[in-house]
């Protein structure tokens, strides 16, 4: 049996599969199947044909177009030319196909850690040619750019393993385009990188997280800066976003740092704030029971914008208790929430000792003292 290469229409580069026919008309003239050294060439051109990104369906059509007969000059040594043929074929499409398989898995796998390495060098400001590496991933750099980052209720893993990006990032590019946004996982967190014109990508990103998170998941926004810093200084914004709703007790799964600017204000100041803390709520300490369920009730009265009823709702009391308290306040502090300029400071005050932890640390001026 003669095998006809020019039955088969060539898809692949002809070297590709040079000794195929050979390797098929002695399986057939002596009914051996190919060796290890022969299986081990159709791996390495299974391989090459995944790095020249030919599709494997073409690479596979091409090798059984190779095989069929063009006439038939008598049977083989076992008295039938085709015996080992199909067995032979076998062997060598499936040693083809586990080359292609094995380099595609290195692929993947090499680009995964370049995105992994490319995703630390850009969110710690590591500059080593970071436009040109940014433009692989489909990310214009000059541009502006927002930073989300989602922050599981349970922690993942120390590599981000157990974080969903890869079919995160699928759904957003089925939306928005492979050269508009990129998902990594990166220190337990999943970040999100979009255009700051794409103002619904951050929106989409959370609605996949809330799909995919378990309850008590949070995400922090951070706010539009151009060029890699700016990366840097929006994925910082949405990590501290992040954490002042941790220290400040906000309900809000999501947080944006444009809402919050007010926080990094107080805290650049940390004397003045300690001094707020220290004269207008240190007298709370005199307080029975102490002051949390204070300024509990504080916290509780200004989220209701002032409405003792809804505030005693949310802390589960009765109203008279609250208008209690408020009384006690008052008397503690000569501070009252009634008045709109006292309120003001007492609302600060408040917002202050969330942020320095106070009355669970001391204040600078009670150590001095």
């Amino acid at each position: 049996m003669r095998l006809n290469e020019g039955t088969a229409a060539m898809k692949v580069p002809a070297d590709l599969l040079g000794g195929h026919v050979r390797v098929l008309d002695e399986a057939v003239a002596t009914g051996r199947l190919p060796g290890r050294e022969a299986l081990d060439a159709y791996r390495m051109a299974g391989a090459r044909a995944a790095e020249l990104g030919l599709p494997l369906r073409d690479l596979v059509d091409t090798a059984l177009a190779m095989a069929e007969p063009a006439e038939r000059d008598g049977p083989g040594r076992d008295g039938d030319a085709g015996t080992a043929l199909l067995p032979a074929l076998r062997r060598v499409v499936s040693a083809l196909m586990e080359g292609y398989e094995n380099a595609q898995r290195l692929a993947v796998r090499q680009e995964e850690a370049a995105r992994r390495e490319f995703v630390d060098d850009l969110l710690q400001g590591r500059s080593d040619r970071l436009a040109e590496r940014a433009e692989h991933f489909g990310l214009r750099l000059a541009e502006s750019y927002v930073v989300a980052v989602a922050r599981p209720a349970v922690p993942a893993g120390p590599g981000g393993g157990e974080l969903p990006a890869r079919r995160i990032e699928d759904a957003l590019v089925t939306r928005f385009g492979s050269h508009n946004v990129l998902i990594a996982a990166r220190d337990g967190l999943l970040v999100c990188v979009a255009p700051g014109s794409l103002t619904a990508a951050t929106g989409e990103f959370t609605h996949h997280v809330r799909q995919a998170f378990a309850p008590g998941w949070r995400v922090g926004v951070g706010r539009p800066h151009r060029g890699p810093g700016g990366v840097v200084a929006s994925y910082r914004e949405a990590g501290n976003a992040i954490e002042l709703g941790d220290r400040l007790g906000l309900r809000a799964a999501v947080l944006k740092a444009a809402d919050l600017l007010v926080f990094p204000v107080l805290l650049r100041d940390r004397e003045a704030i300690d001094d707020l803390v220290t004269t207008v709520l240190s007298p709370l300490l005199e307080a029975r029971g102490g002051p949390e369920p204070l300024l509990h009730t504080l916290e509780a009265v200004f989220a209701a914008q002032g409405n003792q009823s809804a505030a005693a709702r949310k802390l589960g009391i009765s109203t008279r208790a609250v208008t209690y308290r408020l009384e006690r306040i008052r008397r503690l502090t000569g501070f009252s929430p009634d008045d709109p300029t006292q309120r003001f400071t007492l609302e600060t005050a408040v917002l202050g000792a969330r942020l320095l932890d106070w009355p669970a640390q001391p204040l600078a001026s009670q150590v001095r003292s």
